[in-house]
C-alpha cells in the first residue's frame, strides 16, 4: 500500500515510518523540517519538505496518488494555542480541511488522523469512553475536535473513510524535551543534568501514558480495518506523578529532588482513557508495559547524553 505520513519526521512519525518500511509498504513523507538525513530510510521512502497548508501539497498528492494518509502533523502545545489561535487553527484546522480536500479529490482509501485526549476536557467520568463528551478546555483541544468534526462530515458528504485516534499521553525514545514535550522526557532530561524534578499540584494527579511503539502499531493496524471509527488509544490506567516519581528513581539507582508548585491553570486531575473499542475493532492493545517502557525510553535518553 501506499502511504503518505504528515509530520512523518517528528515523534510519532518516526516511528510509524520506520513500521511502515518493515512491513514494505510504499512510504511518502511530508514534513516541513527542512532536512531528511535518516539514512536508515534512504531509497526506502519519497520525502516532501512542505508545510501542510504549502499550495505544493496538492501537486504531490496528484503526483503520488497515496492510498492511505496518516495525518500528524499538528501544532501541539496547549500554552501556544493560548497565545496565538489564530496559528493554532490554521495548522489543526485550515491544514486538516486542506488535506481532507485533496484526500476526497484524489479518492484517497483512508483518512487516519492523530487526535488527542484533549478533546475530552475534564472528565464527566473515568475511565473515559468514546461516547464521553467532547469539551475541550484550550483552544488545541478545540481545533482537534473541530478537525474530527470535518473528517465526519467529508465521511458523510464524500464518503471518505476514517479512523480518528484519541492518543493519550504519549511517551517514549525521541521525544522532544522542549516546551510543553511529554512529562516523563522532561522528567529523564532533569535527572541526566541532575536537576530536581518539578511538579505542579501535589504529585496525586494521573496520566494515562502510552508507549510511542504501541500508538504507531494502532496506526498501522488502522489502515486495514473496514468502515469508520474514532478509537482512544491508550494504557487504559491511570499514573499517579508521585508514582512516576519513584520509577524513575527505581531507573536511575539514585534519589531525585522533586520540588512541587502551584497546579498550573487548566490543568485537568485525572485522566484515563478506556481502549477496549480499539482493542475490538484493531485487534490491538498495548504490548508495553510502564516499567519497560519507562526502562528503554530512560536508557535511550542517557545513551543519548554519553555520544
Amino acid at each position: 500500500m501506499k502511504v503518505m505520513v504528515t509530520g512523518g519526521l517528528g515523534f510519532i512519525g518516526l516511528h510509524i515510518i520506520d513500521m511502515l518500511v518493515k512491513e514494505g509498504h510504499t512510504t511518502i513523507i511530508l514534513d516541513k523540517e527542512t532536512s531528511f538525513n535518516h539514512v536508515d530510510y534512504r531509497g526506502l521512502i519519497t520525502y516532501y519538505q512542505a508545510d501542510i497548508n504549502d499550495s505544493i501539497v496538492e501537486e504531490i498528492f496528484a503526483q503520488e496518488l497515496p492510498d492511505i494518509i496518516i495525518h500528524l502533523a499538528a501544532q501541539i502545545s496547549v500554552s501556544h494555542s493560548i497565545k496565538d489561535p489564530i496559528y493554532d487553527m490554521r495548522t489543526n484546522g485550515y491544514g486538516t480541511v486542506k488535506l481532507l480536500q485533496y484526500a476526497a479529490k484524489y479518492q484517497l482509501k483512508k483518512f487516519i488522523f492523530a487526535s488527542s485526549a484533549a478533546v475530552y476536557g475534564i472528565p464527566d467520568y473515568i475511565p473515559i469512553d468514546e461516547h464521553h463528551p467532547v469539551q475541550p478546555i484550550s483552544f488545541y483541544g478545540l481545533s482537534k475536535a473541530v478537525g474530527e468534526q470535518y473528517i465526519k462530515l467529508y465521511k458523510e458528504i464524500f464518503n471518505l473513510d476514517y479512523c480518528i485516534l484519541r492518543f493519550a499521553n504519549v511517551y517514549g525514545p525521541g521525544q522532544s524535551i522542549e516546551g510543553e514535550a511529554g512529562v516523563i522526557s522532561i522528567f529523564i532530561d532533569k535527572i541526566r543534568k541532575n536537576l530536581p524534578l518539578i511538579i505542579y499540584g501535589n504529585g496525586k494527579q494521573t496520566r494515562d501514558f502510552i508507549y510511542v511503539k504501541d500508538v504507531a502499531k494502532a496506526c498501522i493496524q488502522a489502515m486495514n480495518v473496514s468502515g469508520s471509527h474514532i478509537l482512544n488509544i491508550s494504557s487504559d490506567s491511570k499514573l499517579p506523578l508521585n508514582d512516576l516519581v519513584q520509577l524513575l528513581m527505581k531507573q536511575s539507582g539514585s534519589a531525585i529532588a522533586t520540588s512541587y508548585k502551584p497546579k498550573k491553570s487548566g490543568d485537568i486531575l485525572h485522566s484515563r482513557l478506556k481502549n477496549a473499542l480499539a482493542r475490538h475493532i484493531l485487534n490491538w492493545k498495548p504490548q508495553y508495559t510502564i516499567d519497560t517502557g519507562l526502562k528503554i525510553t530512560f536508557n535511550s535518553m542517557i545513551a543519548s547524553t554519553k555520544q
